[in-house]
C-alpha cells in the first residue's frame, strides 16, 4: 500500500517567532570578532587587533544603530519588528547582551594579552609602576610635548558645562580650592593630536637588567599625574577617565535640498559637533557623585552608562600592529596575477595589434574573466583594467559609480587622465555613503575641476552599485567592455576584503549598464533589463521568484537547491519566500557574515536550512547566488545583500554568470567555504551560533588559506 505524503502544517511564516532581532543579530556578529581576540589560536597581536576592531564595530554601532533607536524612543514610535520588539525593548535587550560582552573584553585584555605580550617584551605599563627615572622623562616629555596642547575648563556658574566631543577620551577632575576648602570640577580633554601611547626611549626600557623590545604608558596617566600644572594653587582630589559617544548619523532632507553637496557639507560640520549623547563610558572606580554630574549633563540614564574595568578606547591598541614582532602576526600574503592576465603590458596596444592578449581588452574579448580579491590583485586587474581605459586612444567614454574609494586614489587620478585625454568620463560619487561622505566631496570637487561630469545619484536612494562601463572604439564598431563588482573601488580595503568582479564585453551587459548609466545621469523610468538584477527595479521580484522556482521543482518531484553567500540576511519577505522553499523541500545553504534575522532549523518551516558565518583574517564582503534550477544551474554575484534597504532604497547591481567555466569556478568556492572547519559559526534555532572544530583526526580547513594557496598555485605572486 503507498505511504500516504506527510501533510505540511499550515503555519502564519510572518509570526514574529521566526525571525532573529536585527540589533541582537549583529551584535551576535561582533560577538564572534571578539572570539578571535579570546582564541588561543589566533597569534597574539592578531588577537589585540580583533579587540580593536571589536571597540571601533562598537562605537560604530551606537553612533548609528542605538542612535536611531533612541530617536524612535524619543518620537514615540511603537511599531515592532518582525521579531515583535519596540524601540525600548530592542534598547534594553541590547544593554543586557552587550554588557557581559565589554566585560570579558575588558578582562582579557588586561588578565591575558597584556601579560602575554610581557612576555614578548611588550610592556604597556601604569604609570605607578614606573621608576623615578622614568617618571622624571615623562614629566621632561609632558612639559615640552604636551602640556602646551591641553586646555583645562572649569565648570562652575561663570563656566557652563563644556561640550564634550565625540568619542573624545577626557579626565573628570577633582580639585579643592585651599583658601575656601571648596571643591570644584573640572575636565580636560585627552589631545587626539598625540599619540595614545607614550613610549620610552632604549636606555629607559630596562628590566631586570634587559632591554625590552617597546615599553609605554597611555597618554591619559601622563597628563593625570601632571595635573598640578593645569590648576596651579591647587589641590588635585582625584581624577577619572570617560568617554561619551554621540548620535552621529546625517539627516538629509533630500527632496529639500537645492544643492546636495553643500547639504552634505552643511551636515558634516554639525556631525563634527555630534547629536545628542547615546553611551558614556566610565572607569569603574569612578565615584556615584562624579558619575551622576556627568549623566545629568550629558542627559543620559544609568541604562546607557558602561562601567570600564581597565583602559578605555581598546581600538587604539592597532597601533601595536606596527611592532616588529612578525611571529606575532599573520605572515604576509601577496595577491597573484591573474594567470590570462600576466602577458598584459604597460600600455595599451592599437586595436587589432596582434593575436595575442597583450592588453586587457584583447584579453575581455577573448573571454569573461572573473576576478576574485584579495587573492588575486585588485591594483593589477581591476584598477589596471581602468587605467588601461583612461590612456588607451580608441577609448571613447569611461563611466563608473564610487561608492567608497581610498584618499589617494589611483582610479580617480586615471579619471583624470582620462578627461585630459579628452575622453567623457562620468563618476557617480555616492555622497551618502556612511562616514565616507567628507572624503567622497573631495573626490567629487577634484573631479569636476578636471573635467569629469560627475552626479550624485538619485533622490532618495543611495548608489550602492560597484559597475565600469568603457566605450571603445574597434574599426568601424563600437564596442562596451563592463566590470560588475561586489566590492568598492578602493584598492586598500580589496588587501582586506573578500570580494568578487566580472569583465565581460557581453553585448547585453554592455546595454544594460548603458540604460543604468542613463537612469542614474537622467530621467528615465527604466523598467527591464535584458541581464543584469537592478534594484530597486527588478532585483526583488527576481530574486523572489528565483527561490519560488526552487520550490516548484520539488513540488513537481525534483530536487531543489540555493546557496546564497551575503553580509546580511534582514528583509522579511525574503525570509519568507526562503522559509517557503524550505516547507517545499528545498535544501539551502547561506553563507551570511554579518545579521542573519532568519532562524534556521525550526521543524515545518526551516528544518532544510542551514546557515553559517565565516570570520577570518579577511573580511568576507562578496555576494554570490546559486541556484540548482533542475540542473540548468544558474549563478550571480553582485553589490546586494538580501537587506529591505538594498532591495528597494538602493540602486544595486546583481549579474548573471553565462561562463560556464566561471559558474564552475563559482560553485568551487562556496563548496570550499561551506567546508570551513576553522573559522566557520554554525547559527543555532536559538540565535546562538556554535564555531565550528575538526573532528579527531581531520585537519583543520579554513577557507581562506584554501583559496590564498589555489590562487598562488595559478597565478604569479605580486611582488
Amino acid at each position: 500500500m503507498a505511504r500516504a505524503k506527510e501533510t505540511v502544517p499550515e503555519i502564519n511564516l510572518s509570526d514574529s517567532q521566526y525571525y532573529f532581532n536585527r540589533e541582537l543579530s549583529w551584535l551576535e556578529f561582533n560577538r564572534r570578532v571578539l572570539h578571535e581576540a579570546l582564541d588561543a589560536r589566533t597569534l597574539l597581536l592578531e588577537r589585540l587587533k580583533f579587540l580593536a576592531i571589536f571597540s571601533s564595530n562598537l562605537d560604530e554601532f551606537f553612533m548609528v544603530r542605538v542612535a536611531a533607536l533612541k530617536q524612535q524612543v524619543e518620537a514615540g514610535v511603537s511599531t515592532l519588528t518582525p521579531d515583535g520588539r519596540t524601540p525600548p525593548e530592542q534598547l534594553d535587550a541590547i544593554s543586557q547582551v552587550l554588557r557581559p560582552m565589554v566585560v570579558e573584553q575588558h578582562r582579557h585584555f588586561e588578565q591575558v594579552l597584556r601579560p602575554a605580550l610581557i612576555e614578548h617584551g611588550v610592556y604597556l605599563l601604569n604609570y605607578i609602576d614606573l621608576s623615578q627615572e622614568q617618571r622624571l622623562y615623562l614629566q621632561d616629555f609632558y612639559e615640552k610635548r604636551i602640556f602646551p596642547v591641553l586646555t583645562p575648563l572649569a565648570v562652575d556658574p561663570g563656566h557652563p558645562f563644556p561640550f564634550i566631543s565625540n568619542l573624545s577620551l577626557n579626565l573628570a577632575v577633582v580639585v579643592k580650592d585651599p583658601e575656601t576648602e571648596e571643591e570644584h570640577f573640572a575636565r580636560v580633554k585627552v589631545p587626539s593630536s598625540l599619540p595614545r601611547f607614550v613610549t620610552f626611549p632604549p636606555e629607559l626600557r630596562q628590566v631586570d637588567g634587559k632591554s625590552s623590545l617597546w615599553m609605554g604608558v597611555p597618554l591619559e596617566q601622563v597628563i593625570g599625574h601632571n595635573l598640578e600644572t593645569l590648576f596651579p594653587g591647587m589641590n588635585i582630589q582625584e581624577y577619572y577617565l570617560f568617554r561619551i559617544t554621540r548620535d552621529a548619523d546625517l539627516e538629509i532632507a533630500e527632496d529639500d535640498a537645492d544643492d546636495l553637496l553643500l547639504t552634505i557639507e552643511q551636515e558634516l560640520r554639525k556631525r563634527r559637533l555630534g547629536g545628542s549623547v547615546v553611551r558614556l563610558e566610565v572607569q569603574t572606580a569612578m565615584p556615584e557623585t562624579v558619575r551622576d554630574t556627568l549623566m545629568q549633563e550629558m542627559k543620559i540614564t544609568s541604562s546607557e552608562t558602561y562601567e570600564i574595568d581597565g583602559m578605555l578606547n581598546l581600538k587604539d591598541l592597532m597601533a601595536l600592529m606596527a611592532l616588529p614582532l612578525p611571529h606575532l602576526k599573520d605572515s604576509p600574503r601577496r595577491p597573484v596575477i591573474p594567470p590570462r592576465l600576466r602577458s598584459i603590458g604597460e600600455y595599451p596596444t592599437k586595436s587589432g595589434e596582434g593575436e595575442e592578449e597583450r592588453d586587457f581588452f584583447t584579453v575581455i574579448r577573448n573571454g569573461d574573466l572573473l576576478v576574485h580579491h584579495p587573492y588575486y590583485s585588485f591594483s593589477l586587474s581591476v584598477q589596471r583594467f581602468i587605467q588601461f581605459a583612461a590612456q588607451d586612444p580608441d577609448v571613447l567614454a569611461i563611466k563608473m559609480t564610487l561608492y567608497r574609494t581610498s584618499g589617494d586614489s589611483p582610479i580617480v587620478s586615471a579619471l583624470i587622465a582620462a578627461a585630459e585625454n579628452g575622453k567623457q568620463v562620468v563618476a557617480l560619487v555616492e555622497l551618502k555613503a556612511r562616514f565616507d561622505e567628507e572624503n567622497n566631496i573631495n573626490w567629487a570637487r577634484r573631479l569636476e575641476q578636471a573635467g569629469v561630469h560627475v552626479v550624485y545619484g538619485l533622490v532618495g536612494l543611495k548608489t550602492h552599485t560597484k559597475v565600469v562601463l568603457v566605450v571603445r572604439q574597434e574599426g568601424d564598431r563600437i564596442r562596451r567592455y563592463v566590470h560588475v563588482g561586489t566590492g568598492n573601488y578602493n584598492y586598500k580595503t580589496a588587501r582586506l576584503y573578500t570580494d568578487l568582479g566580472l569583465l565581460s564585453c557581453r553585448e547585453e551587459l554592455g546595454a544594460d549598464l548603458t540604460d543604468l548609466f542613463n537612469y542614474l545621469t537622467g530621467y528615465s523610468r527604466q523598467r527591464a533589463y535584458r541581464k543584469l538584477l537592478v534594484s530597486p527595479v527588478n532585483m526583488r521580484d527576481r530574486m523572489t521568484a528565483l527561490i519560488r522556482r526552487e520550490a516548484e521543482h520539488c513540488k513537481n518531484g525534483n530536487s531543489g537547491r540555493i546557496i546564497a553567500k551575503m553580509n546580511s540576511l534582514v528583509d522579511p519577505q525574503i525570509i519568507a519566500t526562503l522559509y517557503e522553499a524550505s516547507r517545499a523541500g528545498v535544501q539551502i545553504d547561506l553563507i551570511v557574515r554579518g545579521i542573519c534575522c532568519l532562524r534556521p532549523g525550526v521543524p515545518h518551516v526551516s528544518e532544510n536550512i542551514r546557515v553559517i558565518s565565516i570570520v577570518g583574517r579577511y573580511l568576507e564582503h562578496s555576494r554570490i547566488f546559486y541556484f540548482q534550477n533542475n540542473g540548468e544551474e544558474e549563478l550571480y554575484i553582485g553589490s546586494a545583500d538580501w537587506m529591505t534597504r538594498n532591495l528597494d532604497r538602493r540602486v544595486e547591481a546583481v549579474t548573471p554568470i553565462d561562463d560556464p567555466a566561471i559558474a564552475k569556478d563559482l560553485q568551487e568556492i562556496l563548496a570550499i567555504l561551506l567546508s570551513d572547519n576553522r573559522q566557520a559559526w554554525d547559527l543555532q534555532p536559538d540565535g546562538s551560533y556554535v564555531q565550528r572544530k575538526p573532528p579527531a583526526g581531520e585537519p583543520e580547513r579554513s577557507a581562506q588559506t584554501i583559496l590564498t594557496d589555489m590562487a598562488l598555485s595559478m597565478g604569479s605572486v605580486v611582488h
